[in-house]
């Protein structure tokens, strides 16, 4: 394989993961954001979906971020008459963000990130070497 083509690939994963932690980090944000109005919807989880893409220029497949949009799920009631949001039999709706779903889904993002990452620096290692060997 092209050691560029390696490269580019291993950078198109890296990107796509980025995006995939940073969206987790905002769904761990908002873990207890609730509508500032009664009634009101509160903060949604989301969710990253990837899509891979052919790039014609390299020849290989490579992957991007396809859509990033609001997880299914219910909301959970919470009972809090003293909250500002609550409706009028004074429950809250709360985010359908469960944390520790999130932590997980970090740590499988952070691990595939540390995995595009070995790649991009063994492949720079072999560039290095191979200019070394040409001189």
């Amino acid at each position: 394989m092209d050691l560029a083509k390696s490269l580019r690939i291993s950078a198109s994963g890296l990107s796509a993961q980025t995006t995939r932690l940073k969206v987790i980090a905002e769904n761990l944000a908002n873990a207890e954001s609730t509508a500032k109005v009664p009634g009101g919807e509160p903060y949604r989880r989301k969710v990253v979906s990837f899509a891979a893409t052919l790039d014609r220029e390299l020849d290989a497949q490579t992957v991007k971020v396809g859509r990033i949009a609001p997880a299914a799920g219910d909301l959970e009631r919470r009972y809090d008459p003293s909250h500002p949001a609550a409706d009028a039999d004074g429950y809250v709706l709360m985010p359908n963000v469960n944390p520790l779903i999130e932590m997980m889904d970090m740590r499988e993002a952070q691990r595939s990130y540390s995995a595009n990452l070995s790649v991009l620096e063994v492949t720079r290692g072999m560039l290095t070497r191979t200019i070394e060997a040409l001189r």
